[in-house]
């Protein structure tokens, strides 16, 4: 194993000499949490900067640190070229056929020097085909062709899903999801909109702002019944017809809907859901590197995506808890045009949020370009590293210069710029300066051999072949929010039949400080884990599905057309109904439920909340909590009134009565306490604890992002330990090697001095035909005394070798030591592959509460086996 197999930190390359145009041996780690800060990596063509920027995004997926690469070339989809044997014949479907004949070679003989090439250049760089197997056991490899389904194709029209909660409450970073959606949106018609001017751009905010604030999302169908009859008669203070009249929003409509029926254009509709965590990640947990190649489509529908695309990375980074380790990278190449120093591209916004706010979350962006005069320099002034690369004019070196030094001052770091000036200009290919704010100061180096074979872009039919569609889907993970229990919990006790206002988002329903749920089965959208979520059970088993309630004949007495006359005391909710006419209302009872979990030694406070639909039994027990269902139901998806010319089913004697709904809310804490448990999964190495409502697939994440950061940490505190004795013995390296320039330039000169010496004495004494006189023996008495100091000077040299050699050896010792005691500190548990235990907890009998149990009408309609449930 080469030494720069360290954990957390990503072998570079080795130092080069700009003055002697010389690689040297000291190699060049760069520490993975030095990325949080973000980087910016800017080179001409020919420069290396593609293969600087594929060899650090496969030192992330070795170091388990998946990554979103957004590819406008086509050429970063040789990620996934990666051949652990080297052999011709894997690189021979995959090399340049024009390449062979320009080089004078059939395919055959040219795959075999390809390989032969890749063979020796890792052996150069201490790498081997060995390592490029780890690389591809330690992370799975998918190139995502959005619009196309040459690889893995992506949904990303099918529907506009709503953000998170917590996004939803920062107003800002809500409307700048809005305005930049929009924006994108408009730019795929051609719509050149500006955000405060526009009426197309205003009308789709507002929609969009209404519709993701309820948090319902919006498919690109509902957006066109949308403009043409909006969710609200006014915008702003204007009439909506004044401000934007029925003929011209049909006639936007219509251009949208033209969009929508467009050949080809069904590709945008089709494929996996657009999911950050389920892309970055697969369903065992394995860390992606996913490739987003876009270099099939047009510039309009380039910007769209990516904003598309950075508006979700953005949403997902919200959701993550904070670290100062890297959790993930997001890497673009070619960023001009999407940055741009004036302009304000549906792209820019989320790119500059994201520059300003992933590192709090452990998201590291890396921005490339081969182009840097057309950059926001004001914005890439957080990136905390900037690897500079050979550069075509002087234009170009003067404003990467500016930039460079504006990242210096902002992180209040020194720059010097003439010194930067030089060494770019004796920059050849692929050497690049790297100027780190996290280090003493700026490093030159040339880039190591990449693991992945670079061929060059990939056309469409290579991309389908390399990914073979024979991978299983990242798929979607949706999850089920809380809603606040205070309006049902009001009207139990009395008050007058209602709705609350509207809460945000749906958001899963195990989240910690949310309220009881009350949602939508078919709110639902997600493929299920491999492994099922610890989650609050109940026996016997239930079904989630409230469509599937056992209604008792035995309780009916036949519909009415008329609804029945009930006690104010007692509340009444509707379950919103799917279908339009022949609805026939049928009683149930709907009951909210809470249960508190604790377990001070596992430190474990979690609360289940759900909701159950019970029918009207025929015998003695009018309801039997044991036998209802678990339903998930929204409280803003239940209707105030019924639909428009319902029946109704009649009420039985017992619901009628509102002293009934307390006897079943203590008959529901009862079952609750009886039945209720809470089963987490616990790790042994570490004893953490999952989460309420938390996969084993996020859990075992979490984990792993904390062995990360115990790993991150645990190595800050030895380097403050051996940086003393590391620095001193650098200290004593750098003097011993100026006493040996020294000793070697006195011994180089004593040298000189014998040898001219000797000279004058053997020409004296030959061509002046003389005999051995004392001036000659006198010259020759010098000569013996020159060669005497010359080997005196040629053992200090010696000495002072020995000395800056034994140093070295010191101070290797000293790194192999401080590496030894990282790797005894880190465990050796994978969080992955660790076998997790499952405990279950129960409550206590006052940790169960049932905040309401009311009469709730569930539509249903006339079938051929009786009534049948017809709710959304």
């Amino acid at each position: 194993m080469q030494d720069f197999e360290k954990l957390g930190a990503f072998y570079l390359g080795k130092v080069y000499d700009v003055d002697e145009r010389a690689r040297r041996d000291e190699i060049v780690m760069y520490d993975s949490k030095d990325l949080v800060t973000h980087a910016v990596c800017v080179g001409m063509t020919g420069s290396g900067k593609t293969g600087l920027c594929v060899g650090l995004i496969e030192e992330a997926a070795i170091d388990g640190i998946p990554s979103i690469v957004i590819d406008p070339k086509g050429d970063l989809s040789n990620l996934l070229l990666t051949f652990p044997e080297l052999r011709a014949a894997d690189f021979r479907a995959w090399v340049n056929a024009e390449d062979a004949t320009k080089a004078g070679l059939s395919v055959d003989e040219f795959a075999g020097k390809q390989a032969e090439a890749w063979s020796k250049g890792l052996a150069e760089w201490g790498q081997s085909g060995e390592r490029i197997g780890r690389l591809r056991g330690a992370a799975d490899f998918a190139i995502y062709t959005p619009g196309s389904s040459a690889g893995i194709p992506v949904s990303v029209l099918r529907s506009f899903e709503a953000p998170p909660p917590a996004l939803v409450e920062d107003r800002e970073l809500f409307r700048e999801r809005v305005s930049g959606t929009v924006s994108s949106l408009l730019g795929l018609l051609s719509i050149e909109a500006d955000p405060l001017r526009s009426r197309e751009h205003i009308l789709l905010s507002t929609i969009l702002t209404g519709e993701w604030s309820a948090g319902r999302g919006v498919d690109l169908a509902a957006l066109i019944r949308l403009i043409q009859q909006p969710p609200t008669a006014r915008i702003g203070v204007m009439d909506l017809e004044t401000f934007f009249p029925a003929a011209d929003r049909f006639a936007l409509a219509m251009q949208m809907n033209s969009l929508l029926a467009a050949p080809g254009f069904e590709a945008w509709m089709e494929g996996e859901a657009l999911d950050i965590g389920s892309i970055l990640y697969t369903p065992a947990g394995k860390p992606r590197v996913a490739v987003f190649s876009i270099a099939h489509l047009n510039d309009a529908e380039r910007m769209f995506f990516v904003s598309l695309l950075f508006n979700q990375i953005l949403a997902w980074v919200r959701q993550q808890s904070g670290t100062t380790s890297l959790r993930a990278l997001v890497y673009m190449d070619e960023i001009a045009g999407y940055f741009p120093p004036v302009a304000n591209p549906p792209s820019k916004q989320a790119m500059l949020t994201l520059m300003k706010q992933a590192r709090a979350f452990g998201v590291g962006m890396v921005l490339a370009t081969q182009n840097p005069v057309d950059l926001d320099y004001k914005g890439l002034a957080n990136a905390g590293t900037w690897f500079l690369g050979r550069l075509q004019t002087e234009r170009d070196k003067a404003r990467v210069l500016d930039g460079l030094e504006g990242a210096a001052a902002a992180a209040s770091a020194a720059f010097d710029r003439d010194a930067c000036d030089r060494i770019l200009s004796g920059l050849g290919s692929r050497v690049f300066l790297m100027n780190n704010v996290h280090e003493d100061g700026p490093v030159v180096f040339q880039t190591r051999w990449t693991m992945s074979y670079l061929r060059g872009p990939l056309t469409r039919g290579q991309i389908k072949q390399l990914s073979g569609h024979a991978r299983g889907g990242a798929g979607s993970v949706g999850g089920v929010g809380g809603a606040s229990e205070s309006t049902l919990a009001s009207d139990a006790a009395g008050g007058a039949p209602g709705v609350g206002a509207p809460i945000p988002g749906p958001a899963s329903r195990a989240t910690p400080g949310l309220g009881p749920t009350i949602a939508s089965a078919s709110g639902t959208s997600s493929v299920p884990a491999p492994v099922p979520a610890p989650e609050m059970t109940r026996s016997p088993a239930t079904t989630p599905a409230a469509s599937r309630v056992n209604i008792s004949t035995a309780a009916r007495v036949g519909a009415d057309r008329s609804r029945p006359v009930l006690a104010p005391e007692i509340p009444q909710y509707f379950l919103p109904a799917r279908v339009e006419g022949g609805v026939v209302y049928v009683p149930m009872v709907l009951g909210l439920g809470k249960v508190f979990f604790s377990d001070s030694k596992l430190g474990v406070e979690e609360t289940e909340t759900h909701s159950w639909l019970a029918a009207f039994g025929g015998g003695p027990i009018a309801v039997d909590w044991e036998h209802a269902e678990r339903v998930d139901v929204w409280e803003r998806d239940l209707d105030k009134s019924p639909a428009d010319g319902a029946a109704f089913e009649s009420v039985p004697t017992d619901a009628a009565k509102a002293k009934s709904y307390e006897l079943w809310k203590k008959d529901l804490a009862g079952e609750l306490y009886r039945s209720a448990k809470l089963e987490l999964l616990q790790s042994p190495s570490s004893g953490e604890v999952s989460k309420l409502g938390e996969s084993e697939k996020d859990f075992r994440l979490r984990l792993q992002q904390a062995a990360r950061e115990d790993r991150d940490a645990k190595a800050e505190q030895l380097r403050r330990k051996y940086a003393p004795k590391m620095t001193t013995l650098q200290e004593r390296i750098r003097r011993a090697e100026q006493q040996l320039a020294v000793q070697e330039e006195q011994a180089k000169s004593a040298k000189m001095q014998t040898a001219i010496s000797f000279g004058s004495a053997i020409l004296s004494a030959f061509l002046g035909r003389k005999k051995i006189s004392s001036g000659n023996v006198g010259r020759v008495g010098t000569v013996a005394r020159g060669m005497t100091r010359q080997s005196k000077e040629s053992s200090d040299v010696d000495r002072a070798e020995d000395t800056v050699g034994a140093l070295r050896v010191q101070l290797k010792d000293l790194e192999a030591q401080f590496q030894s005691d990282l790797d005894a500190m880190v465990s050796k548990i994978d969080p992955l592959t660790e076998e997790l235990e499952t405990i279950a907890l129960k409550p206590k009998k006052t940790n169960v509460t049932v905040p309401a149990v009311v009469l709730c009408w569930v539509p249903h309609v006339r079938g051929a086996a009786g009534l049948e449930g017809a709710w959304r």
